[in-house]
């Protein structure tokens, strides 16, 4: 039975190993803590966007990985896409804003 015992416990060690090994972040995948931090990032630029009457938060897609924010879609004018690039600047914990928006 000490030997059952033993073996059960390296098989559930090993097995809780690998799962917080699986968890864990690499530089491709996002962490779930990362995911949801990146989803709020999201969320709170497009309500940036939204609440400002230059930019056309509709025609503006948001996606954010591991901090950068990126920013496509078509816009009207030159001056709308830098507005939107400095409203996502101004968002708490984007480390950077990447601009793939084209004028119509």
């Amino acid at each position: 039975m000490n030997k059952l015992s033993k073996t059960l416990s390296a098989a559930f060690l090993a097995f809780a190993l690998v799962s917080v090994v699986a968890c864990a972040p690499t530089a491709k995948q996002a962490g779930t803590g990362q995911y949801i931090d990146d989803t709020v990032i999201t969320t709170k630029v497009k309500a940036a966007l939204i609440e400002d009457p230059m930019t056309k938060a509709t025609e503006i897609n948001v996606e954010t990985f591991k901090g950068v924010v990126q920013l496509s879609g078509f816009v009207t004018s030159q001056a709308a896409s830098n507005r939107a690039v400095e409203l996502a600047r101004g968002v708490a914990g984007v480390k950077s804003v990447k601009n793939d928006m084209r004028l119509k």
